[in-house]
């Protein structure tokens, strides 16, 4: 195998493709490694820790065709060392030969009969807008748990609803629920469970892209991204029923600037240390928000607002961590905190704009 490029396709090719590898400890050797692909002037990059795969088809100046395994971050993090312009790869029986300027690299390389065979899943294609999708992920994929004890909570759920595609995540402390009205992606009343790891990866990459691609099979989905290519396991179980989490009527409602609660949540969560929370009481007088750490000291800050509900006064505390993450992807200017009461769930809505809402746990203080 022989090629060139500029060196900056070949760090994004080595740094997306190595998304996929995982430090796993039970993964054959192999599997660290990144599969490169040289036919003619394309190159695919391949990475995959066998659930999640991710390929990257680049454009290069090819000599000579072949295969190899590259040892995935000693080769990226070389890559990356060069100055911009152009290098050269070599392999041959003695390895693999990476030049740069004057920068001379010889790497040992693993056997690529080795690395599992990359293979797309089956199914129609179904394109979207790549700006509507990536919004919704950045609303929803945060709320996913990341404790892989609970595989069915680390996956994001894709339900056809009557007008679209909702998009669902849960981590058992907060539930995030994201509408695309007119897209089509599932049959009547279907549902699939995505590892929110694969939609995190997906959801970088469509920033500068105008479609996504996706395509669901029964174990498996792709999302194509412009020259990238990320294959999923979807996961396997019952996801829980999140419509029951939601409750049907909410007694108490404050409305309130987003931005200027977002500030003051993070100026008094400077004293909410050690997973203390911070209190929002809120009255027909105004929002105050109080953070109280013993030993440490306390904050208070109060904001514009407007409040209704069956009880005149009402303090509910959050996790500031979580609070702040429901805020700052909420559209619009001003956000709907509803509540029943201190203890049941609270649902954050935006007051201007539909499809998305974010469903929070409080925190028992005394």
């Amino acid at each position: 195998m022989k090629f060139r490029c500029e060196r900056d396709v070949l760090d994004r090719a080595f740094s997306t493709a190595g998304r996929a590898i995982s430090n796993r400890g039970s993964a054959p050797p192999v599997m660290s490694g990144l599969h490169l692909h040289l036919v003619g002037d394309n190159l695919a990059v391949v990475g995959s820790d066998l659930d999640l795969t991710i390929r990257v088809d680049s454009k290069v100046g090819g000599q000579e065709d072949g295969v190899v395994v590259l040892p995935a971050k000693l080769a990226a993090d070389i890559v990356r060392s060069f100055d911009s312009g152009q290098v050269t790869m070599t392999v041959d029986d003695d390895g693999a030969r990476v030049v740069a300027g004057r920068s001379d690299f010889n790497l040992r390389v693993m056997s690529a009969d080795e690395f599992p065979r990359f293979e797309e899943p089956d199914g129609d294609a179904v394109t979207l807008d790549a700006e509507s999708v990536s919004a919704a992920l950045e609303q929803v994929v945060k709320a996913a748990s990341g404790d892989d004890s609970r595989p069915i909570l680390t996956g994001v759920l894709l339900a056809a609803e009557d007008d679209g595609l909702r998009f669902v995540a849960t981590d058992s402390y907060r539930l995030a629920v994201r509408d695309l009205p007119g897209t089509s992606v599932l049959g009547r009343d279907q549902t699939v469970l995505v590892p929110s790891r694969a939609l995190e990866v997906t959801g970088r990459l469509l920033g500068d892209a105008e479609e996504l691609t996706i395509r669901l099979a029964d174990r498996e989905a792709s999302f194509v991204v412009d020259d990238v290519t990320i294959v999923t396991r979807l996961i396997e179980g019952e996801f829980p029923n999140y419509r029951g989490l939601i409750p049907s009527d909410h007694p108490n409602t404050l409305v309130v600037g987003r931005v200027a609660l977002i500030d003051a949540v993070r100026r008094v969560g400077l004293l909410a240390r050690d997973a203390t929370p911070v209190r929002l009481s809120m009255s027909s007088e105004g929002l105050e928000l109080i953070a109280i750490t013993q030993d440490v000291g306390q904050a208070h800050e109060t904001l514009d607002s407007t409040y209704e509900g069956k009880d005149k006064e009402l303090t509910v505390a959050f996790n500031p961590g979580y609070l702040l993450d429901g805020l700052e992807v909420s559209p619009g200017d001003e956000v709907r905190l509803e509540t029943i009461d201190a203890l049941k769930p609270a649902v954050i809505r935006s007051v201007d704009v539909e499809g998305f809402l974010y469903l929070l746990m409080p925190v028992r203080v005394s």
